[in-house]
């Protein structure tokens, strides 16, 4: 697809998107790789932004430089520590006392154990709508339990029910709860779906997605 297209596509997302303000975004695209710049307001509308684009048909890869500036009043970096803690104690899908916060000049680290992936990606969901997140680096580390074949074959199940993905080009390698994804699909948020469904399988610890993107 013609990168004029692409980009023209992309920017149509983005003005439909009621939760993103693209007033002041730039979109440029080149061999259907998106580039976005600019700022926005919160971390929960980059993360929109970019959930976006990925469902944009043409779209091979996303880079992105968008830097968040909140609106209103700054918040010190004490008080937003004090707030993320307490988000992550309130949510009961995460262990108690499992996870550590620190943050410096808006910017979030999270680091701790866990005993399943999906626990980690709420713990770092649980952030992003919080107002003064600048970005959030997610150190969590997931215990791995589980036997290598078995979270192959899990992973290979859960692909199989995705009815909107056709995953027989798919291949799976796991080592030590590390899972690497190799093959290509046609969209990027395919991609996505194989990523997520790998992540979602228990014991896993790491995803090294190498899936690529093109017709």
């Amino acid at each position: 697809m013609d990168d004029k297209v692409v980009r023209k596509l992309v920017e149509d997302e983005l003005q439909f998107q009621p939760s993103v303000d693209a007033a002041h975004i730039g979109v440029s695209v080149d061999k259907g790789i998106v580039h976005l710049n600019g700022r926005v307001p919160s971390f929960a509308q980059k993360s929109a932004i970019e959930t976006a684009v990925k469902r944009v048909k043409g779209v091979r890869g996303y880079v992105e430089d968008l830097i968040v500036q909140p609106n209103g009043d700054a918040h010190s970096d004490d008080a937003l520590a004090v707030q993320a803690a307490n988000t992550l104690e309130w949510d009961t899908l995460l262990p108690k006392n499992a996870i550590k916060v620190k943050v410096e000049r808006g910017w979030v680290t999270l680091t701790g154990d866990v005993d399943w992936a999906y626990q980690r990606i709420a713990a770092e969901g649980d952030l992003h709508r919080l107002q003064g997140v600048r970005g959030v680096s997610n150190l969590i580390m997931i215990k791995p339990k589980v036997a290598a074949g078995d979270i192959k074959h899990r992973i290979e199940q859960a692909l199989e029910r995705q009815a909107e993905l056709e995953a027989s080009g798919i291949t799976i390698t796991v080592s030590d709860g590390k899972v690497r994804l190799d093959g290509k699909v046609r969209a990027w948020h395919e991609r996505d779906i194989i990523e997520r469904a790998a992540w979602a399988a228990p014991g896993v610890t790491a995803v090294d997605d190498h899936v690529t993107v093109g017709a």
